[in-house]
C-alpha cells in the first residue's frame, strides 16, 4: 500500500493505493469529503511583508511559475519595466509594469505556481 496526497481544483484528497497482482489494475480508495487545502505558508507571508495594496494592478498573462521578482516594494519603475518573471513551458516570461509609478506590493515569491490573471504585484 503506498499513500499519496493529491491536490484537485484546491481540494486536497488522501488517497491510499494497493498494489494488485500482475493484472495492471491497482483499486484505489479515496474519502468521499475533500480537506480543506492548507495554506502555503511562503505565500501567505509574503502579502504581509509588502505593505499596502497599490491601486494599478499586475496580473499574470500567463499560469506558470515565479520565477524570479525584478522590482522590490517602493521602488520606482516606468512602464515597461519588467516586475516579475515567470516560467512557463522552459520560457520565461518577464511581466511588465502597465504604466509608470512605484511599486506597492508583492503579493507572491519565487518558486510560487499562479494562474492566468493572479494577482502578482500592485502599484500607485
Amino acid at each position: 500500500m503506498k499513500n499519496y496526497t493529491i491536490t484537485v481544483n484546491g481540494n486536497v484528497y488522501d488517497v491510499v493505493v494497493e498494489e494488485g497482482a500482475s493484472s495492471g489494475a491497482a483499486p484505489v480508495k479515496a474519502p468521499a469529503a475533500p480537506k480543506a487545502a492548507p495554506k502555503a505558508p511562503a505565500a501567505a507571508a509574503a502579502p504581509a511583508a509588502s505593505g499596502a495594496a497599490g491601486g494599478v494592478k499586475i496580473e499574470a498573462g500567463a499560469a506558470g511559475k515565479v520565477f524570479k521578482v525584478e522590482a522590490k516594494v517602493g521602488q520606482a519603475v516606468k512602464r515597461g519595466d519588467a516586475v516579475i518573471i515567470l516560467e512557463a513551458m522552459k520560457m520565461e516570461i518577464p511581466v511588465v509594469a502597465p504604466q509608470d509609478g512605484t511599486i506597492a506590493s508583492i503579493n507572491v515569491g519565487v518558486g510560487d505556481p499562479v494562474e492566468a490573471g493572479a494577482l502578482l504585484a500592485t502599484m500607485n
